[in-house]
């Protein structure tokens, strides 16, 4: 079946929600209908001339790349600027331009992880973790024969939801009581009369967002007029999501062979690779950021990393963080570099995500180094 680019759009949010973008960025669908098909896709790191000339030569109805053609507000997309122009020849080719930027850098897998996989990095987490998404923990009263009742009732409605499992809840039983007064109208017990019973306390944890429904369905399924229930919001704890990634070698490799591994690795370009250290340091530990890093020194060092790869670093911060005794090797790659590895990844989950709805494109991924540092003496 082909695909809307509404159905691409969907894949792409689900797998880089824009609730992940940082506040000042620009991401999602630039131009496009999300009614119109989809059966060509170009991946690319930049949405720069000659690689929007690309996608409009090779007849491809959706390009997706990482950096934003508009990241600061306009006033004007006339044709009188090489942005307003790229814009209307999008549009008049019905070529579409989607942006998954530092919501791809925060995603797991993004961008980092990418970069990370191509150096063989092992066992790595996020240098700059995000909070989990926002959970609560409700606990209700039920009598002991209502009980798994209530438990299928706030599963259906989003509670229990834990890792690889649903309907998770824990219960214990113990004794309920209540007095029903004038105007009452108990399922159990009489007016002005105390009421003992056995209920089991159920407690099962749900996503903030989904609160509501959650007490609403409770109060649903119970079966008293007024059910005795609490609702806890939990500790946000770290996720795996987030920007940056700490991971080990399989061996450890002296920093001048393991520069040479991240220039093997990655897509060659004139900036090349800049090394800052002793040559014969052995490395094993590692961190690494796609894109400009240079504002995460301060998390690298507390890492306690042998070597720390991004790109764009400045001389400044670069001197600083070298003056440390205990301060990583510095290993600098090209922006365009750090941030290619990731469109092997995003092609490859937007074609298991189409799948898995009956859907499938042709895609592509562009080989076109757009750094702007051409040539190097």
């Amino acid at each position: 079946m082909d695909a809307t680019l509404g159905d691409v759009v969907g894949v792409l949010d689900g797998l880089y929600d824009p609730a992940w973008a940082e506040s000042w960025d620009a991401v999602g669908l630039v131009t496009g209908d999300p009614a119109q098909p989809v059966r060509r896709v170009l991946f690319a790191v930049d949405p720069m001339r000659v690689v929007v000339d690309e996608a409009i030569g090779g007849d491809f109805d959706l390009l997706v790349t990482h950096h934003p053609l508009l990241l600061k507000g306009v006033n004007s997309v006339a044709a009188t600027t090489p942005k307003g122009r790229l814009i209307h020849d999008l549009i008049r080719s019905g070529t579409a331009l989607h942006v998954c930027h530092t919501n791809a850098d925060n995603a797991n897998s993004g961008v980092s992880d990418a970069l990370a996989a191509a150096l063989d990095l092992k066992d790595t987490r996020p240098l700059k973790a995000m909070p989990a998404d926002s959970m609560d923990k409700l606990v209700v009263y039920v009598p002991v024969g209502e009980t798994q009742a209530m438990i299928d009732a706030l599963a259906a409605a989003g509670a229990g939801q834990v890792g690889y499992y649903d309907r998770a809840a824990w219960s214990s039983t113990g004794e309920e009581t209540f007095r029903p007064l004038d105007g009452a109208d108990p399922a159990i017990g009489k007016v002005g009369e105390v009421e003992r019973l056995a209920s089991d306390r159920v407690e099962m944890v749900l996503p903030r967002h989904r609160r509501r429904a959650v007490v609403e369905a409770m109060r649903a399924a119970h079966l008293f007029e007024e059910p005795a229930f609490d609702l806890y919001e939990m500790a946000a704890l770290p996720s795996n999501r987030g920007g940056g990634r700490i991971g080990v070698l399989a061996e450890p490799l002296p920093l001048k062979r393991f520069a040479e591994l991240v220039a093997e690795r990655l897509p060659r370009t004139e900036h090349g690779v800049r090394v800052s250290g002793d040559p014969d340091r052995l490395i094993e530990k590692v961190a690494v950021v796609g894109g400009a890093g240079d504002s995460e020194f301060d998390r690298v060092r507390a890492a306690g990393v042998d070597a720390y790869v991004t790109a764009d670093l400045r001389h400044h911060p670069a001197t600083e963080a070298r003056a440390h005794d205990d301060g990583p090797a510095l290993v600098d790659v090209a922006h365009w570099a750090s941030e290619w590895p990731w469109l092997k990844d995003a092609e490859r989950l937007l074609i298991a995500g189409l799948a898995e709805q009956g859907s499938t494109v042709e895609t592509h991924i562009s080989t076109l180094c757009t750094d702007a540092w051409t040539i190097r003496l």
